[in-house]
């Protein structure tokens, strides 16, 4: 294994950092604390007060003794309030207990649900940062993009069962790892303008890490296919840190058969994973 230098070492720390801060932030993944269906015929929603239905659109019956605010304005919910979304959209739509729970609405395979975010969240007040395995130089690993000339929706299950996703493939990108004597060639997405992911699984999976993970990286530069793949960026999708999510999972080919001892860690927190 190669010695890091500090440079690289300086770089990988304060990105560390920005993803633990970015985690950290009030009404951010970790303080998911339940996802809740709706239903046509307006009803009671665990935890929340108002009635609460959806067909086309989400409707919120409310009035001031609910103490429901809308997250938008500020103004409270006094008589019926209504949001659309499109599919895998989402809306920080009201608070409750002011704003301690932020009540999201979101779209998911066609039906409208409901996440509470809970900044009293034991999740995210305990949080300290996750666990990382040690910088890999050797893991920050050139490959070779190809894109597709159409980018070809793959369906993919995600971390709930009830949901069905489509990965956006853009094309493929080669790579091998150190000591192996074949490729691994593995679909990715389109994340931001000038970034490609890869969400793949790992044989550390349910072991040292979560289920799967996802590595960014910069598209190649004009008139080449060379990529640069930092394994020790491995993230965790926010399904790692609760069971209320709705991630992507791999698609099927996405496996990399050997261990990726880089990046983060299984963080500890989410119960089994309901996928």
């Amino acid at each position: 294994m190669n010695t890091p230098t500090s440079e690289a070492l300086e770089q990988w720390h304060r990105f560390r950092s920005s993803r633990n801060a970015e985690l950290a932030q009030e009404h951010g993944w970790l303080t998911l604390t339940s996802l809740q269906w709706l239903t046509k015929r307006p009803a009671p929603a665990e935890g929340l007060p108002g009635l609460w239905s959806a067909d086309d659109a989400a409707v919120l019956s409310a009035g001031p003794a609910d103490s429901l605010t809308l997250a938008s304005t500020g103004l409270p919910v006094d008589g019926t309030v209504t949001a659309s979304l499109a599919d895998e959209e989402s809306l920080s739509w009201v608070y409750t207990g002011g704003r301690q729970v932020l009540v999201e609405l979101a779209r998911r395979g066609g039906r409208y649900a409901l996440r509470t975010r809970d900044a009293e969240s034991p999740v995210f007040t305990a949080f300290t940062g996750v666990p990382t395995f040690d910088f890999r130089p050797d893991l920050v690993i050139r490959g070779r993009f190809a894109a597709y000339p159409e980018p070809v929706e793959v369906p993919i299950r995600t971390a709930h069962p009830a949901v069905d996703g489509v990965h956006l493939t853009v094309g493929e990108v080669v790579f091998r790892l150190p000591g192996w004597e074949q490729d691994c060639r593995l679909q990715v997405s389109a994340e931001g303008g000038s970034r490609l992911a890869l969400t793949f699984h790992d044989a550390t999976n349910h072991h040292s890490t979560a289920g799967w993970r996802k590595v960014a990286f910069e598209v190649p530069a004009p008139g080449t296919s060379e990529v640069t793949l930092d394994f020790n960026r491995a993230v965790n999708y926010p399904s790692a840190f609760t069971p209320f999510g709705t991630c992507p999972m791999p698609v099927g080919g996405n496996i990399i058969g050997s261990p990726v001892e880089a990046g983060e860690k299984d963080p500890g927190f989410a119960s089994e994973s309901p996928a």
